[in-house]
């Protein structure tokens, strides 16, 4: 059964906003009290927050769907919904979160670092907050926005100051388990090591981590054996520590073109040149394994290395090993640039920036695309005839239409607002103005050519009752 799972994707769909309430206050006495519908509540937030005490992303591979509660509509009274909760999900440290396409979104390290990877919709205005001087009494609330839901990938990079790289069965495992209080498993098969494993190494007073790197073959860098699936996890180490095995039964295998090729993976990985390296030469406890070492350490330090020599049985070695890596991590974390707090940098809006903008597409269709035009219409009820009417006094105010009839429209051209796959067609109508005064009944708006049947009926019964009254008052009998 899989415990450790480094990979996932993550399909995240925040709460969406709860509608406004479109009420008039009704009490015994109080005729025209007014309109009293009350805003909805905002949809909760899917929240990625770094807990030390999670190694793992096994419980997102079994629960990949992940969403939070939506807002409560308002009601009448006054009275507002009541917010969606936030939807928090705990990551390990070293989590690095991407989208579809490979782009990096955010890199999670450090306890309680966040990332808000989906955002909850904001709740819909209800008509008492839609009142004004010349719309004393909104027939009509904004709907509540939909809460943003897409897949992100979740790649788990482990952060350790150490990792120890070489083919498998080189004693990585073993040299882990007696520098640190690390229990990894330990055969005398290949790849007895599966996933990574950490360690706690007090070298002394410096504490570092150590990480225990699953084997890694020709071919690696390209998929083949295990390597491709965890050479992410040597990305944040400080050093690399080249584990050659002394005393290997491999007739055609020797612990420099061990390393060669080793370095030779790395080096098509990419991105790992400048960390430096170190060579430990392992199970010198064999007679023939010390002969080996005796013979190609020359060689080796030749090129540059510092090499150590070591056993995990006889536990040689091991101490000048520690401090020597407690050497380079303390001079690595001298060298990191000392972090900052976070400053607030503020990005005001250009003088001549509308927001929005209007382009014409190779089939007449004219686009709208903006944060403001596109919210609005998300947040318009299209069965109520006065929010239509509202929605084309804002984008009026807004500028939308001028911009259209710079753009080249005429009377009954196509407009879109929003993105090509969740846009709203409609033909335009430039002579839509605005205007409270042209508004009949809550819910109707005269403006619009094709009014809802119900409000059609409501007319037609108007008409015959006045004229059955002009009718009633002309008769006289005498």
């Amino acid at each position: 059964m899989t415990t450790f799972v480094d990979r996932v994707e993550l399909h995240v769909a925040a709460g969406n906003g709860g509608h406004g309430c479109a009420s008039v206050h009704r009490e015994k006495f109080k005729p025209l009290g007014g309109p009293d519908g009350g805003n909805g509540g905002r949809g909760g937030d899917v929240i990625l927050v770094v807990d030390q005490s999670v190694t793992t992303l096994l419980d997102y591979h079994h629960s990949p769907h992940r969403k939070a509660t939506n807002g409560q509509p308002g009601a009448g009274d006054n009275r507002s919904g009541k917010d969606g909760q936030d939807l928090v999900l705990p990551v390990p440290d070293g989590t690095v979160v991407l989208d579809k396409q490979g782009n990096v979104l955010a890199d999670l390290v450090g306890q309680g670092t966040t990332f808000i990877a989906g955002q909850g919709g904001r709740g819909g205005l209800g008509n008492a907050a839609l009142a004004s001087a010349r719309r004393k009494a909104p027939g009509f609330a904004l709907l509540g926005e939909p809460g943003e839901a897409r897949d992100v990938v979740m790649e788990l990079k482990t952060v350790a100051d150490v990792a120890l790289v070489g083919y498998p069965s080189a004693g990585k495992s073993s040299l882990i388990s007696v520098l640190s209080a690390a229990k990894p498993k330990i055969a005398d098969y290949p790849f007895t090591t599966l996933v990574p494993n950490l360690g706690v190494v007090t070298a002394g007073s410096t504490v570092y981590t150590i990480a225990d790197v699953p084997g890694l073959i020709p071919g690696a860098s390209q998929g083949r054996g295990l390597g491709l699936e965890f050479l992410r996890h040597v990305e944040r180490c400080s050093v690399l520590v080249h584990v050659l095995d002394t005393a290997t039964l491999e007739s055609d295998r020797d612990p420099v073109s061990d390393l060669d090729v080793i370095e030779e993976e790395l080096r098509q990985y990419g991105g790992l040149d400048d960390r430096p390296r170190i060579v430990v030469l392992n199970k010198i406890d064999i007679p023939d394994g010390q002969d080996l070492a005796d013979m190609i350490r020359p060689d080796l330090e030749a090129r540059g290395y510092r090499v150590f020599e070591a056993s995990a049985i006889a536990r040689t070695g091991l101490k000048e090993l520690s401090f020597a890596l407690a050497e380079i991590i303390a001079a690595a974390r001298a060298a990191k640039p000392v972090e900052e707090a976070t400053r607030i940098v503020i990005r005001p809006k250009a003088v001549d920036d509308a927001g929005y903008t209007v382009v014409q597409e190779e089939d007449g269709l004219f686009r709208v695309r903006g944060e403001k035009p596109e919210r609005w219409v998300r947040q318009t009820d299209f069965n109520n005839d006065e929010a239509v009417g509202y929605l084309a006094d804002r984008l009026n105010r807004l500028g939308v239409e001028d911009e259209l009839m710079k753009a080249g429209a005429r009377a009954g051209d196509g407009v879109a607002i929003g993105p090509e796959d969740n846009a709203v067609v409609f033909d335009w109508e430039p002579t839509m103005m605005a205007g409270a005064e042209m508004l009949g009944r809550r819910g109707e708006d005269h403006r619009l050519e094709a009014p809802r049947p119900a409000a059609q009926r409501r007319r037609d019964r108007d008409a015959e009752r006045d004229e059955a009254q002009r009718e009633y008052d002309e008769f006289d009998p005498f």
